[in-house]
């Protein structure tokens, strides 16, 4: 598994070409070997992306993609994943009009096709997580009427080749649910992660540096060498000090771990 960062952790130091390519260097600097493009400038186009990553030894791995995109310009997106060299095409969230019992379903209908056309073209549209994806309801339409967790219609609306999962590890901890055996629940479908932890002050839990709050990472890395993930992804939301710090602390916690 190799170590990753992912750019909305300094989505404010990405939006142009100046600061892009400064804030690249920097995180090739602290150790990174890949990243994840999320919230970057509109403008800077996928050769120019690759070739700064190129130069500062990052590779592309995985992007959040605009939901409308992924299902309207699926071919014009699948083309600029090529030109960076990435596999993954990432959703960051569900849009919020299917986040109910009445038309969860039709996020199955809507993005099967997209998902297909994506996996044609040796790729795969991944689906990242936050905290809602886990209250149980049963989806009207949906051929099995039991009540479920989101994400658990989601793992069977699609198949694996065609919808993978970025698990976010604080969101499943936000959710009260175990992430080492969502993990396990979704092992074959977690090549890419989001790792971040959860550490409590007095005004309730905020996001922290990895292993650096109070979520089990040497049971969750653990989980993860059991199963089919090829990049952890660092990710911090909201930082309480530099973006930029959190990160690095981040990956040396991971270093000293044996994960780079």
């Amino acid at each position: 598994m190799r170590t990753g960062a992912q750019l909305y952790t300094v989505r404010n130091y990405t939006q142009n070409e100046k600061d892009f390519k400064d804030t690249i260097q920097r995180i090739a600097k602290m150790g990174y070997t890949t990243v994840q493009l999320s919230a970057i400038g509109r403008d800077l186009r996928p050769e120019w992306l690759r070739s700064v990553c190129d130069e500062a030894g990052l590779s592309i791995v995985l992007t959040h993609s605009d939901s409308n995109r992924i299902l309207y310009d699926t071919e014009a997106l699948i083309e600029e994943h090529k030109a960076l060299g990435c596999q993954y095409i990432g959703l960051g969230s569900m849009p919020e009009k299917y986040r109910s019992p009445e038309w969860l379903y039709h996020f199955a209908r809507d993005y099967m096709e997209p998902a297909r056309k994506i996996a044609h073209a040796g790729m795969l549209l991944m689906y990242h997580n936050h905290n809602f994806e886990f209250q149980k309801f049963t989806a009207q339409e949906a051929p099995d009427q039991t009540p479920k967790r989101v994400m658990e219609h989601l793992a069977e609306w699609f198949d694996e080749n065609e919808l993978g999962f970025t698990l976010d590890t604080y969101w499943v901890q936000a959710a009260g649910a175990d992430v080492c055996q969502w993990i396990r629940l979704l092992k074959n479908r977690i090549p890419c992660v989001h790792l971040k932890d959860m550490e409590m002050t007095g005004n309730g839990a905020v996001m922290a540096p990895v292993m650096e709050g109070n979520l089990n990472f040497p049971g969750i890395l653990k989980e993860l060498e059991d199963s089919v993930c090829q990049y952890l992804l660092v990710e911090q939301d909201i930082c309480q000090t530099s973006p930029f710090d959190c990160l690095q602390r981040s990956y040396d916690n991971l270093a000293r771990a044996g994960y780079r």
